[in-house]
């Protein structure tokens, strides 16, 4: 069976040529080049001979012989991709993200400093300083509440003195407004509070974005040497830290170019996102500190702050 070819036609009008094929080719063998071929990914390959009575091949058994399903020289055969069920493509994305995380713990084993321990969350409270107590928690290495207020007034005093940078435009409010707005305990921290201390601690804060799988990086355009992360899920901030699996301390603060800790977070962001342990801020409910509503997600914050002025939420 040495030296045989074989032609291939698609739906599309495309044909190709199979040629060199030898008597140890196997199915797995021209699954992958009828699929390099036409580019239709070999897991939902539709094959049929093409001569009355057009036999669909089964190609299940990958290491049976080619002869062994019916393909002889010469052979015409119609190539066109299956259309799987719900259940199947259930399944095939299942399979795709197993080797996505496969893939990314191979990476990470190929790293250096990353791979001598794991990623976790250290779980801060739910009290409206989320993001000030993690960030306390990376610098110091404690879960210390009574930093927040430190922060807000760092950065409180960093907005009140550029009033051209931190402008209206930008804060969402009068600048004045704002920063007695930041220094009252209910107040939440976001994007320009954590850009605001990455600069004063001259370190990179990654927030690990769990509601869209990505990673932000605050101070990424100033060279900082080091960087921390941060878990974010939609609402609430979590510092992560390195536990070693060498006995050494846990580590929050990690060099730019320590790789194997970022694709450890990469990797966390993927796996949170697609278990969904994330807060749909459209749904989350809020209380209005000022008049004690109830209020149900974003929208309805908005919506009510327009109406009423008032600008205190608290998380229930």
């Amino acid at each position: 069976m040495a030296g045989f070819s074989l032609k291939l036609k698609t739906k599309t009008g495309q044909q190709h040529i199979v040629s060199n094929l030898e008597q140890s080719t196997t199915v797995r063998n021209l699954k992958g080049k009828i699929s390099e071929l036409t580019k239709i990914p070999a897991n939902v390959l539709h094959v049929v001979l093409g001569f009355p009575p057009f036999k669909q091949l089964d190609f299940s058994k990958e290491d049976d012989l080619i002869s062994t399903i019916g393909i002889s020289n010469g052979d015409t055969l119609i190539v066109d991709e299956k259309q799987l069920s719900e259940e199947e493509r259930q399944q095939q994305a299942a399979i795709k993200r197993m080797e996505e995380d496969e893939k990314l713990a191979m990476e990470l084993a190929a790293q250096g400093e990353g791979s001598n321990g794991i990623l976790l969350k250290q779980v801060v409270p739910s009290d409206n300083s989320c993001l000030f107590t993690s960030i306390g928690y990376v610098l110091t290495g404690k879960v210390d509440p009574d930093n927040s207020q430190y922060m807000r007034q760092i950065i409180a005093s960093t907005v009140n003195a550029d009033k051209r940078e931190y402008n209206e435009g930008i804060l969402g409010r009068p600048n004045d407004e704002y920063c007695a707005w930041i220094l009252q305990p209910e107040s939440w921290g976001g994007a320009i509070e954590v850009s605001i201390l990455s600069a004063y601690h001259g370190i990179e804060f990654d927030v690990v974005d769990i509601t869209n799988a990505i990673i932000n990086r605050f101070g990424e355009d100033k060279n900082y040497g080091m960087r921390a992360f941060l878990l974010f899920d939609g609402i609430h901030y979590d510092p992560l830290f390195l536990e070693s699996t060498s006995g050494e301390p846990p580590k929050t603060i990690f060099p730019i170019e320590d790789n194997g800790v970022y694709v450890q977070a990469e990797q966390l962001a993927n796996e949170a996102k697609s278990s969904r342990q994330f807060t749909d801020v459209n749904r989350f409910t809020l209380k209005c500190i000022d008049c004690d509503c109830l209020l149900k997600g974003q929208v309805e914050a908005q919506q009510h702050a327009k109406k009423t002025g008032h600008v205190n939420f608290g998380e229930v």
